[in-house]
């Protein structure tokens, strides 16, 4: 019998987990390391944070789900891999520390034949001061957070039904964040809703991003094509943002947050402040703070993960000119290249280098969006990931399944409400994340299977996929056949 183990259990690892045990079946154990007690279907905060959906709705419990298929979950944090053991044993393991209620601070080594670290990200706060829930913003990176943020909005509502107006900020807060995609999306809710509250009118939205341009989303930005013509992102997200009278800054990095006020600095080194009653900013993110151990006690961590934290795969590291990017660079198999039954998925693999061009503004302070590792790609990462390791244990040499970024596409779809009959959403596809102009020169992607459009019936496939993805998560009948 092999042994699977799955540090994180969030759209990477879950699907993984599901996807190995339905290959390998009983014979053999896939176990499931995470923190949280609860699933939680992120791209849905957005719905928590203005108050459309309640936590209940966008998280369950895992090990009841775990456990109707067979997999077995332990509610812990994972702290030091061993990839060769210890001395004296040399099974490799990982030691981790419980988090279940009763048992916390309990530490145990789980071993394993394979691992798939999906751990995610740490929502690295810190980097900027006064960022966070625990600062002077709000947050929709967790549901907790979500609920947090949707009581503070419907405070300011009230008020400004009485007649007060209120300044909203959102946004990325650090120079270096990656998910504009959540923040445009949460922006265009708290839009739907201030108007159907019949309070738009006293308030200022504006949008604030580490973004050179809107529509760039940590992708360099794409061209799509929408009725029929050739449109840029910029162009696309831009009108977005002046139908609705949005303003917004990009190129800026937050560099500090107090009660109602940020300080940044844009691509130009100038520095500026902005003054809020209500600000929900992104925070960078970083690795979970895993170490590497030897056998003899050696500190292997800087063999195992790069300096942010993530961990090293099949990519191409050497650091070269942007113009020198390819999407070759990019991991097919996302196996670490020192231990062969040391895998990566989702957030937790270390990309080779960014998707937008790189920029410094003249202070030396980077100012540019990291890439965007979560959703659709993330999921079939873990999905191919699980199948090539359910192959090797059956005997293949090598990963059988390639899920590279520069070789599959992803699609976004950025609700405005979730009314049946009154949202709307913005739906994006684009094919490949990473783009390849050896391939594609003009543009970089395939335009047959890169379009935006903007409307009722984008809206209503948002909500859909809210539910169908749930029911994919829970393991319900034919779960499989739903796509990543």
């Amino acid at each position: 019998m092999s042994r699977i183990l799955i540090l994180g259990a969030g759209v990477s690892g879950h699907t993984a987990a599901q996807f190995a045990k339905r290959k390998l079946g009983s014979k053999h154990e896939v176990i499931v390391v995470s923190p949280n007690a609860n699933w939680n279907w992120i791209p849905s905060n957005v719905w928590v944070g203005v108050g459309l959906m309640t936590k209940k709705q966008v998280t369950f419990p895992l090990k009841p789900v775990y456990d109707k298929m067979g997999i077995t979950f332990i509610q812990a944090k994972a702290q030091t891999i061993y990839p060769e053991g210890s001395k004296g044993n040399p099974s490799p393991f990982v030691v981790v520390e419980h988090t279940e209620d009763g048992h916390q601070g309990k530490k145990e080594e789980v071993h394993f034949d394979y691992l798939i670290n999906a751990t995610g990200p740490k929502l690295n706060f810190g980097a900027t001061p006064g960022l966070g829930p625990e600062g002077h913003t709000e947050s929709i990176c967790t549901a907790d957070h979500a609920i947090d943020a949707s009581e503070k909005f419907m405070n300011l509502v009230e008020e400004m039904k009485a007649g007060q107006e209120k300044r909203f900020l959102v946004g990325t807060g650090h120079g270096m964040c990656t998910c504009q995609g959540a923040a445009f999306e949460y922006l265009f809710n708290l839009d739907f809703e201030l108007r159907k509250h019949g309070v738009r009118e006293k308030a200022d939205l504006h949008y604030i991003s580490n973004e050179a341009n809107l529509g760039d989303f940590g992708v360099g930005g794409m061209h799509i094509k929408r009725g029929g013509y050739k449109t840029h992102s910029k162009v696309f997200t831009e009108s977005l943002f002046s139908e609705q009278k949005i303003n917004w800054t990009t190129g800026a990095h937050v560099a500090k947050v107090e009660s109602g006020k940020i300080e940044y600095e844009d691509l130009q080194g100038d520095k500026d402040e902005r003054s809020f009653d209500f600000a929900m900013l992104i925070p960078p993110f970083g690795g979970v703070g895993l170490t590497a151990v030897g056998p003899e006690g050696e500190d292997w961590t800087t063999r195992l993960f790069a300096p942010n934290g993530f961990m090293k795969v099949d990519a191409i590291y050497e650091a070269k000119p942007y113009k020198e990017w390819s999407g070759a660079d990019w991991p097919k198999t996302y196996q670490n290249p020192t231990w062969s039954n040391l895998f990566a998925v989702g957030i937790a693999f270390a990309p080779p280098h960014f998707i937008s061009q790189p920029r410094v503004n003249p202070n030396g302070i980077p100012i540019n969006p990291t890439p965007p590792r979560t959703g659709m790609p993330s999921a079939m990462i873990g999905k191919a990931v699980a199948l090539s390791i359910a192959d090797m244990i059956k005997g293949a040499t090598a990963p059988t399944h390639h899920a590279s970024m520069a070789e599959i596409g992803a699609a976004c779809v950025a609700s405005a409400g979730n009314s049946l009959t009154k949202g709307r959403a913005a739906a994006m596809t684009m094919f490949p994340v990473v783009p390849d102009y050896e391939k594609y020169p003009e543009t970089g992607r395939d335009l047959n299977y890169s379009f935006g459009e903007v409307g009722l019936g984008a809206h209503w496939i948002k909500f859909l996929l809210h539910y169908l993805f749930i029911y994919k998560a829970k393991g319900k009948a034919f779960w499989y056949m739903i796509p990543e």
